[in-house]
């Protein structure tokens, strides 16, 4: 079962931004009357699409659900618009990985600020798809976004010959309910809330890509099988 294929999430994987979008949801959300504090975001709301997470904090039916993600959205492309939000040894892990498999990208973020932080990051190039918030009916942990990807990447992929990257629980139960092998990346929450992945990982970087991709293609075939 060689990997054939790797999928990044964006938001906390690929662009190390998780404290930078806490911040603006906070200040936004107070805006709105219903203020959100870091612990808050962090236990209840990190992982999930942009509309998603104005819905659950400001509720199902609030009328300004698009005029926030809007807000959101620009307010994150001013700051990290110039891609370094991407650390280099990320940078370098995808490009190991695009000159061995098929890339993409899987995002509950907006496509307007994800291909814009990928291209100052000299990424675009790279990343053969991008499944943004607004090109699925349901965000994550719905499979959605990941069976999507499956079909733009085509080349005759089965879910299995996929591993994902993720750095949430929404996100990792988004990947294995696509049947997909799904490696969890710290620096967003607990180990503890991202025991469903197939394995966890201080940080992506090319040694971790040539285990997975190379000297470790038995290992993944034994111990990265879809459960």
């Amino acid at each position: 079962m060689p990997v054939r294929a790797v999928i990044f999430d964006f938001n906390g994987t690929l662009s190390h931004d998780e404290p930078i979008l806490c911040e603006i949801f906070c200040e936004l959300f107070a805006e709105y009357g219903r203020p959100l504090s870091a612990q808050e975001y962090f236990d209840e709301l990190v992982g999930l699409s942009d509309p998603e997470i104005v819905r659950t904090w400001l509720g199902r039916d609030h009328p300004a659900v698009d005029e926030v993600v809007e807000q959101r959205i620009a307010r994150y492309t001013e700051r990290v618009a110039d891609g370094s939000s991407v650390p280099e040894a990320v940078r370098e892990a995808v490009r190991y990985a695009a000159g061995r498999v098929d890339v993409g990208i899987v995002s509950g973020a907006a496509r307007t600020e994800i291909e814009p932080v990928i291209r100052a990051a000299g990424l675009a190039a790279f990343v053969q798809a991008i499944v943004a918030a607004e090109d699925v009916g349901y965000g994550k942990p719905h499979p959605a976004g990941y069976l999507r990807a499956l079909e733009l990447l085509d080349g005759g992929l089965d879910a299995s010959d996929v591993l994902v990257f993720e750095d949430t629980e929404a996100g990792v139960a988004s990947a294995k309910a696509a049947g997909m092998r799904c490696i969890a990346v710290l620096g967003t929450l607990a180990p503890a809330r991202l025991a469903a992945a197939d394995e966890i990982v201080p940080a992506i970087d090319v040694p971790l890509l040539q285990r997975l991709l190379e000297v470790g293609a038995d290992y993944v075939s034994r111990t990265l099988t879809p459960r």
